[in-house]
């Protein structure tokens, strides 16, 4: 059996962090994962038949992945070192981000590792490479191709095979915790140096890798430390699915001893949550034929067991939340005369202008993540009838009680009705509704529930007066279950309006408190002007799914009720 770790020398307690992550350790899933990227992916690797380029011992074999990027090929990560093994099975998990969209070029690169040295690059350590692209792994689940060396070489027998595996967005990850007490003595001179190996079994019988446990140095009663790994890792989300577990007495040459295996389901191992443990006997298939007393070789016990769930979107989504769309539209006098052809908010029957194009793009997408698919639809900056006073925050349908439309379509025709009925003044002060829908969405935080999250469309042709009263709202808002896009229309400087969007640094109120996350986003409608509809609505919802998360994931609020049809609907929630 193969044996890793990250240096060239296994290390003892406590093993050395690197920045890589822990030694075969999946990556704990984040709710913060980019929403752009349609998914990660999950690759493992092995070789067989490798070249062996040590004299004395075997080659020390490591795996580099590569990414290529503007046609140059860029090293994102690397595996352990397997000490003197021809046929290596990586504990290392690569993950890599999956765009459907993307030809995503790899590039897996073996060599020949030396000691402290560390992975060599010259031609007498390059054990071989291998190319493809994320989307033929992803598609085939699994791929196995010869190793080449320079100029096209076969590098002998050599293969390399990677496996995928896609994390899905309704995931977790488990943590674990094993020791191991009376295991068999293998050495001589010594006690034992034991490490444990977790393999999932799957359909075809097949076993993968999940965890690699550090060495426990010269203890027949180890303590390993506690480790996570992800429930798609580990039992593909199925807690029934069979697990096997190998203890192994170390050698620093390669040719671990085998102290015993047991098997087990996830579904076993909770039993282990709370005050609870659950021990196996770790056995030895072949002192249990010739051994007459034999009873075992050891006993492992799992300490503790802590599952986390991670939430996606789409858990919410599916678990009943409901996205309610607010707009806000600019009726400063800056947007110039309705009635006039240059003004902003010229009713072209041939043509529609840029906030009803920004309204319909974003709306259209909105829409349908609201079951009722009614829109809050508001005005501000406009002397507004029948006093004609000013109006930061009316409803373009002048009804005070309800400021809702029917569908995006409702909200074009209360917009258009509005203008000739309104008179364009200012100043551009938007944080009266920002703190408006702030309230509705503070009733909703109230529920405990991911019942219901808010959008607000905040469309203007110049930077907000009210500057300092917006960061104060936008800081508030930041707390509750609400998001802000603004769309800049018009040919305005809207340089002072990057600072509301955080991407650069972080928003503060004037006070200097800092927003809790950063949930505005800010474009200028003149850089889609000649792109599809759907241009602009892509880069402004980007973010929204990312923020949906986050919110729920502070407030640690699950989904409402998780579709019954997921893949680990049958774990603990």
């Amino acid at each position: 059996m193969p044996f890793s770790h990250g240096a060239a020398c296994p290390p003892s307690r406590p093993a050395p962090q690197r920045p890589m992550g822990t030694m075969g350790e999946a990556q704990e899933p984040s709710p913060q994962a980019s929403l752009a990227v349609l998914s990660k992916v999950e690759l493992r690797v092995s070789c067989k038949h490798l070249l062996d380029r040590d004299t004395l011992n075997k080659s020390d074999p490591c795996v580099l992945l590569l990414m290529q990027s503007q046609g140059q090929w860029t090293e994102v990560d690397r595996s352990e070192v397997i000490k003197s093994n021809l046929n290596p099975v990586f504990a290392k998990i690569f993950t890599v981000d999956y765009y459907f969209e993307e030809v995503q070029k790899l590039r897996f690169e073996v060599y020949d590792s030396h000691g402290h040295a560390g992975v060599g690059t010259h031609d007498d350590d390059f054990l071989g490479g291998m190319e493809c692209t994320v989307g033929q792994i992803v598609a085939q689940k699994r791929v196995t191709k010869p190793l080449f060396l320079k100029y096209g070489k076969f590098a002998g027998k050599s293969t390399i095979t990677v496996i995928s595996e896609e994390i899905s967005g309704n995931n977790g990850y488990v943590e674990l915790a094993f020791r191991a007490k009376k295991l068999d003595d293998k050495d001589l001179f010594s006690k034992s140096d034991p490490f444990l190996e977790i393999y999932r079994i799957d359909d075809d019988r097949s076993e993968q890798l999940v965890y690699r446990t550090e060495v426990v140095k010269n203890n027949l009663s180890p303590i390993w430390e506690p480790f996570k790994v992800s429930l798609s890792s580990l039992c593909s989300c199925e807690d029934k699915r069979k697990l096997r577990c190998v203890v192994w007495d170390y050698d620093s040459r390669g040719k671990h001893d085998f102290i015993g295996e047991f098997f087990t389901t996830f579904e076993e191992m909770q039993k282990a949550m709370g005050e609870n443990k659950v021990q196996w006997d770790c056995m030895n298939p072949k002192y249990k034929i010739k051994k007459r007393n034999y009873k075992n070789s050891g006993v492992v016990v799992l300490l503790d067991l802590k599952i986390h769930r991670v939430y996606s979107f789409l858990d919410y989504i599916m678990g009943g939340c409901q996205i309610h769309f607010t707009v806000a539209i600019d009726f400063t006098a800056s947007n110039g005369d309705p009635r006039n052809s240059c003004s902003l908010h010229y009713i072209n029957p041939y043509q529609p202008n840029e906030y009803l194009k920004a309204l319909v793009a974003v709306g259209e997408i909105c829409q349908d993540y609201d079951s009722d698919k009614k829109f809050s639809a508001l005005g501000f900056g406009a002397r507004i009838p029948p006093k004609y006073e000013v109006s930061h925050d009316f409803a373009i349908n002048f009804n005070p009680d309800n400021d809702e439309c029917e569908g995006i379509q409702g909200v074009v025709e209360s917009y258009q009705s509005c203008l000739p009925k309104i008179q364009l003044y200012g100043p551009t002060n938007v944080a009266p509704i920002i703190s408006k829908v702030a309230r509705v969405a503070a009733n909703e935080e109230r529920t405990k529930e991911a019942s219901q999250y808010f959008i607000l469309l905040i469309l203007t042709d110049g930077v907000v007066t009210d500057m300092a009263d917006t960061r104060e709202a936008i800081v508030r808002a930041s707390y509750l279950p609400m998001s802000i896009i603004i769309v800049g229309v018009g040919n305005a400087d809207f340089t002072d309006m990057q600072i509301l969007d955080g991407d650069d640094g972080i928003l503060r109120s004037p006070k200097g408190e800092p927003v809790l996350r950063d949930i505005v986003q800010f474009v200028p409608f003149r850089e889609f002007k000649n792109a599809s509809p759907t241009a602009l609505a892509k880069c402004v919802l980007a973010e929204v799914p990312k923020q949906v998360v986050e919110y729920y994931s502070y407030k640690a609020f699950p989904p409402r009720c998780p579709c019954s049809e997921t893949p680990d609907s049958n774990l603990p929630q």
